[in-house]
């Protein structure tokens, strides 16, 4: 087969499974690349499955491949004083890779409160559980404390294990938690993920006006 570049098809592709949850028929790949022969189609999709962007699936559909939610990453930016750009080639990247160890064991819960926000845990985050037992003070855990959960750090002292948070400004108001009856681990915090809206009109890639 002749060199494909399948970036723009994929990338399509992905937009359209997003809003749909499906991936569509050959005809209907057609329309959404904009290709008038079905031969062609049917180059694009084969190439897909040969890279593991899509695989075939029941009842002759076609289903996400293991690769068809990796992301493009690109090079490291600062956070401070603004740096060259480089011409380089970008790496992909599956979130759940980069943030799940053990899908099986893993879940996910949304944040309440502010009594993390030193740690950079905001109300509205999504967090990332892994399911333990045990965990060793100065970890972030979820833990459950006479049957309630919280998200917190572990910490000890000569009475024994209790959950501090992390917020200096309102200290006062989260005082060290101490189990009336029983302390649990849940798990232990591996990450987070939180969706930002964008306030204003968009700077397009043409650049301000002056």
């Amino acid at each position: 087969m002749q060199p494909l570049d399948i970036s723009s098809y994929l990338g399509r592709l992905q937009d359209y499974y997003a809003r749909e949850k499906i991936i569509p028929s050959t005809t209907q790949l057609s329309t959404l690349w904009n290709v008038k022969a079905r031969s062609w189609t049917h180059q694009i999709v084969q190439r897909l499955k040969e890279e593991n962007f899509l695989e075939n699936a029941p009842g002759s559909r076609l289903r996400p491949g293991s690769r068809f939610f990796e992301r493009t990453v690109g090079p490291g930016v600062r956070a401070g004083r603004p740096q060259q750009t480089a011409d380089v080639q970008p790496e992909l990247l599956r979130i759940d890779d980069y943030l799940i160890e053990k899908p099986s064991q893993t879940i996910l819960f949304p944040v309440k409160g502010d009594s993390m926000i030193d740690l950079g845990i905001l109300e509205g985050d999504i967090v990332i559980i892994e399911r333990s037992s045990s965990a060793s003070p100065g970890e972030v855990v979820l833990a459950i404390v006479d049957s309630e959960f919280t998200l917190k750090v572990l910490a000890r002292d000569k009475e024994g294990y209790y959950l501090e948070a992390r917020n200096e400004a309102r200290g006062k108001e989260y005082p060290p938690i101490r189990p009336q009856q029983k302390l649990e681990i849940y798990g232990f915090y591996v990450g987070l993920f939180r969706k930002i809206q964008v306030p204003g009109p968009r700077l397009h890639r043409s650049g301000l006006d002056r």
